[in-house]
């Protein structure tokens, strides 16, 4: 084997390392595009996490934000309105096997839905599980919680489903007390 012909090898495998390094850049930036349109945009990564001030929120009441675009209840309830959802049997709920199914899939118990260790705060997504529509608050229903007018779906005052075509709890956002008076969901 000449020289020549040693160099021609050479030159012939640059060539190729060449054309495939080119070619894998080409579709990188090709394909980049398509998979950053994915990413999801300014305004949505600005609502990812919000601050909900919960200061005026009188007991035995509730509000209702927006948070990515859909309804969140936080509610401030009452002595009888947590001891009602704490007295209830996991046995009788009809969310499974008694399973949250949401973030976290805790257990239905109320002390693990409830935002606090003493059960006055409650924060859901507004939310019914069946077909989106969203129930109506304040003791509807007939378990003293929630009612979806919609199709029938009882919750009762922990959020959870108890009667109707809904197939889980009112699911719980991931929320959190970051002072006395303020709520971050997200």
């Amino acid at each position: 084997m000449s020289h020549a012909e040693d160099n021609a090898g050479t030159r012939r495998d640059f060539l190729y390392y060449a054309t495939a390094g080119a070619a894998a850049v080409t579709v990188g930036a090709a394909v980049w595009p398509l998979v950053n349109q994915m990413n999801p945009s300014a305004d949505v990564q600005a609502l990812a996490s919000i601050f909900v001030d919960v200061s005026d929120v009188a007991v035995g009441s509730q509000i209702t934000v927006k948070w990515l675009g859909k309804p969140v209840f936080i509610r401030r309830r009452t002595e009888a309105e947590i001891a009602d959802a704490r007295s209830v049997p996991l046995g009788d709920l009809m969310d499974g096997d008694a399973r949250n199914f949401n973030i976290g899939d805790a257990p239905a118990d109320d002390r693990n839905r409830s935002l606090d260790e003493a059960g006055e705060w409650l924060v859901m997504m507004g939310v019914c599980t069946h077909l989106g529509c969203v129930p109506l608050g304040n003791a509807a229903g007939d378990f003293g919680g929630w009612f979806c007018p919609c199709h029938g779906s009882h919750y009762d005052t922990s959020g959870r489903i108890r009667r109707g075509p809904a197939p889980e709890n009112l699911h719980v956002p991931v929320a959190q007390f970051v002072d006395d008076t303020t709520i971050q969901l997200g």
